[in-house]
């Protein structure tokens, strides 16, 4: 059997040029990146803004195991088997961050005959977007730390600095570093730590922001530090809006490529779903809409995590409305979730699936709990018993749930036509979209709502640290913005070991920080680190080029 990036160096590609004609994108409104990438400038956005806007579907998932369950992958083959039933598709995904590349889970641009094309370019730099983030957050924290060490005319606090540098890898070590070290020349002693540059406001920003101007307003914004007098200093105070807004305009176009099937995917922004907001761009996924019939996005990994911010978050701000929701999940998730070893979900284990189906079942019923409709997508794998996949399938029936074999990984689009059919038909159907919470809760009771109803906790419990942070936010106006939680992917709990459907649990926020730019209070829960580290065995380890270039490893 031919892996994923074999399938992928096989495959002709089309020139993109070709892909945007279809779309009806003008010549002028591309900046090519070769001959199979490009980006979309703002012409194309100026020109099509009164287009009427196309149906929304939103793919998202149950919990997870380790390895990850193949949304991306179900997202493309669901684009590439609109086309096949006759319907005008545009995919809308995130970009890859080299952390997760070089990690746990390898390539992140579907698999088998679902991917987005070109892989490797995709999931190592693609068109500089990571790197363009990584520099203007690095450059904003290198302008503030020029601005004590050259005088500190605003008195800031070098003790009560909370913006922190990035980097697109998976670090331990830079988690919590001492800077400026080695005399008066090298800058002012302070303790210091990097995150994973899809955990930065900065990425935040750039996916929620509508334009250039949005986008600079979001950067001057962002709350770097305190000073001595406990007031803010935000990014605008030591004037880095606007050098970091330069860094950034070319990144804040989206990108677009193909799939194995010539489908066309915008692919733009990439925050994680546990430690960030989960969703690609709002630019990207309103310009599908515009330039298609259906789009087809993802959140990341299960429903609690990146559909909840989808939704009350990225949806809230852009205004966006969901036609369908549609839910992966696979045999080998659910037998994780009934409590079998990563290693060993891959062996027939109608019992353990039996113990995990629940998992299932609270990921239907909360997105049913946003008012729009739901379809199943159980995404087959070699290892699947038929035993297996049916017991699935009298589980969905039961609960009243659409539900189709998603076999796109082995098939591509032929693979999806029953899911894109049940998807279509599902978007016709009557729609009582509605938040989660409103904006007038308090960021407490807006805590509370998500982990109550959406991960269904007993209660929630704050820190001295969370309550200390979260007076000074309410200071700040933090109070009326959505919260973007921080938690593991892999339980629906802040306890990553509590698998299925934990009960009798209590979330504990051990510390909330204000994303002022980005426009939402993040909410630390459990033991989330927003620096991973590298597993024993990182998938890098597998990566390598031949003598001519030929990249190998990248699944």
């Amino acid at each position: 059997m031919l892996s994923d990036i074999e399938i992928a160096q096989q495959t002709a590609l089309r020139p993109i040029t070709d892909v945007a004609h279809e779309l009806g994108i003008l010549d002028d409104e591309l900046e090519l990146y070769g001959r199979y990438k490009a980006k979309l400038n703002q012409s194309l956005f100026k020109r099509v803004k009164d287009n009427p806007n196309g149906k929304l579907v939103l793919v998202t998932a149950i919990n997870p195991t380790p390895a990850g369950e193949g949304k991306t992958t179900v997202t493309t083959g669901l684009g590439e088997a609109m086309a096949k039933i006759g319907k005008n598709a545009v995919i809308a995904l995130r970009e890859p961050s080299l952390g997760p590349v070089f990690g746990i889970k390898g390539g992140a641009a579907g698999g088998g005959y679902a991917q987005v094309l070109p892989m490797e370019d995709i999931n190592l730099h693609f068109t500089g977007d990571m790197h363009a983030i990584t520099s203007a957050n690095n450059l904003l924290c290198a302008m503030l730390d020029n601005h004590i060490q050259q005088g500190n005319v605003l008195g800031i606090d070098p003790r009560r600095v909370v913006f922190k540098r990035c980097l697109d890898m998976n670090d331990r070590q830079l988690r919590f570093i001492v800077s400026g070290m080695g005399g008066k020349v090298n800058g002012v002693p302070r303790e210091d730590s990097f995150q994973i540059t899809v955990a930065s406001e900065v990425m935040a920003i750039l996916c929620l922001a509508t334009d250039i101007k949005d986008l600079k307003a979001r950067l001057g914004k962002i709350l770097v530090a305190y000073k001595y007098d406990d007031t803010p200093v935000y990014a605008k105070d030591i004037k880095a809006d606007g050098a970091m807004t330069a860094l950034l305009k070319d990144a804040i176009m989206p990108n677009l490529v193909q799939t194995i099937e010539g489908t066309p995917a915008i692919m733009h922004g990439g925050p994680f779903a546990n430690i960030a907001h989960g969703c690609n761009s709002v630019r990207a996924t309103k310009l599908a809409l515009k330039l298609a019939d259906y789009c087809i996005t993802e959140a990341g990994f299960g429903s609690d995590l990146g559909a909840e911010k989808f939704l009350d978050i990225k949806c809230r701000y852009a205004g966006l409305t969901p036609n369908a929701i549609v839910i992966v999940a696979t045999c080998r998730a659910l037998k994780y979730n009934g409590g079998v070893p990563k290693t060993e979900t891959g062996n027939p284990n109608l019992e353990a699936l039996k113990k995990g189906i629940g998992n299932l079942g609270v990921h239907i019923d909360n997105m049913r709990k946003y008012g729009v409709p739901v379809v199943v997508a159980i995404n087959k794998f070699l290892t699947d018993t038929e035993e297996e996949l049916d017991y699935i399938r009298e589980y969905c029936q039961e609960k009243g749930a659409d539900f189709a074999t998603a076999e796109m990984f082995a098939k591509g689009g032929e693979g999806g036509r029953e899911l894109a059919a049940k998807v279509a038909e599902a978007c016709e159907r009557e729609n009582h979209f509605h938040f989660m919470y409103e904006d007038n809760l308090s960021v407490k009771e807006k805590v509370r709502k998500v982990a109550t109803e959406i991960y269904r906790a007993d209660d929630v419990v704050f820190t001295a640290q969370a309550e200390k942070s979260l007076k000074k936010i309410v200071e700040l106006g933090g109070d009326s913005m959505p919260v973007c939680i921080a938690k593991t992917q892999y339980s629906l709990s802040d306890n990553p070991s509590l698998l299925g459907v934990p009960k009798g649990f209590t979330v504990t926020v051990r510390d909330v920080r204000l994303s002022n730019g980005a426009g939402f209070v993040v909410v630390y829960t459990g033991d989330i680190m927003t620096m991973p580290g590298l597993p024993k065995v990182p998938s890098a380890e597998k990566i390598d080029v031949s003598e001519d270039g030929v990249i190998s490893g990248l699944f």
